[in-house]
């Protein structure tokens, strides 16, 4: 591949996307404010750098992929961030989970330094982000879509352009809504399930099948059943993406009364030590308030 890129941001999903761009073949230059994998990409063949603007400066197209809207701001906004060392011409696709507000605002300044900007994030957690199948939503103008297809779909299997800039965050947050809905519904079921004696594990499998299979109750509930809450998708992470999704709602002038309900769920959670858990711990909220829980039938 020609083109250098840059990745900031080398996380639970930042890291396996950057190992898959080296993967496919292109030069990547990395920096995390960890130096744990940065070095274990610069074994895997990319360039290490100091800081964002080192990134920016070794680099055609720069990819984001930080926690939130001050992460990203201070790392393209900020000294020594993406926009002091990024030539004109340069593409910056964030992908990053962020509010929609942001990223236009980020964009406008990315502008007058004639940085062009797209917004990417993605869905499918870290299982998908080490397979290089994750989906990516993006926002921003057609001929900049089509200029970084190649580079998406090395860490995406699903690769969609959504609208203008902020249209991929705002997908994102539909998305956020419907997997937080769905992990809530499969928790309310299954604890109904065993608090009635119920093999949970035999509902899941009687049901996966007919309309109220999914793609959240596959992933999530084998993961339940083995009491496996490590992340893949921490709770504080969606209750981040929830409260972006309330404030833009709200905004807008659009209720959003069951994501309302299920945040508070995430509260509760995180109130009660399981911020850093996976969001399939949903199901520890409804099995302490039934004194039941929800695991595999052990075997005798």
């Amino acid at each position: 591949m020609s083109r250098a890129v840059g990745f900031i941001g080398l996380g639970i999903m930042g890291k396996p996307m950057a190992r898959n761009l080296l993967k496919a073949g292109y030069q990547l230059t990395v920096f995390d404010i960890v130096p744990a994998p940065v070095e274990e990409l610069v074994a895997a063949g990319a360039t290490a750098a100091s800081s964002s603007r080192q990134v920016a400066e070794k680099s055609d197209v720069i990819i984001t992929m930080l926690p939130n809207t001050p992460e990203v701001t201070e790392a393209v906004l900020g000294k020594d961030g993406v926009l002091d060392g990024a030539r004109r011409g340069s593409l910056l696709i964030d992908m990053s989970s962020i509010a929609p507000l942001a990223s236009r605002q980020i964009a406008a300044k990315a502008a007058e330094r004639g940085v062009r900007m797209l917004d990417a994030p993605v869905s499918g957690g870290e299982p998908k982000a080490i397979e290089g199948t994750l989906a990516i939503m993006v926002g921003g103008a057609e001929a900049d879509f089509a200029e970084a297809q190649s580079i998406l779909k090395a860490m995406g299997s699903s690769v969609t352009h959504v609208g203008d800039i902020g249209s991929g965050n705002i997908a994102k947050l539909a998305n956020q809504i419907i997997v937080a809905l769905n992990i809530a519904a499969m928790s309310e079921a299954m604890v109904l399930a065993a608090k009635a004696g119920v093999s949970p594990e035999k509902v899941y499998q009687a049901i996966r099948g007919g309309l109220a299979g999914s793609t959240v109750l596959d992933a999530k509930m084998p993961l339940v059943l083995k009491r496996h809450f490590k992340p893949g998708f921490r709770i504080e992470l969606h209750i981040k993406d929830l409260r972006n999704a309330l404030d833009t709602a709200h905004d807008l002038g659009v209720p959003l009364p069951l994501s309302s309900g299920v945040m508070e769920i995430l509260q509760a959670l995180r109130v009660d030590g399981h911020a850093r858990d996976d969001h399939g711990a949903i199901v520890q909220f409804y099995e302490k308030l039934a004194h039941v829980q929800v695991a595999a039938e052990k075997t005798p």
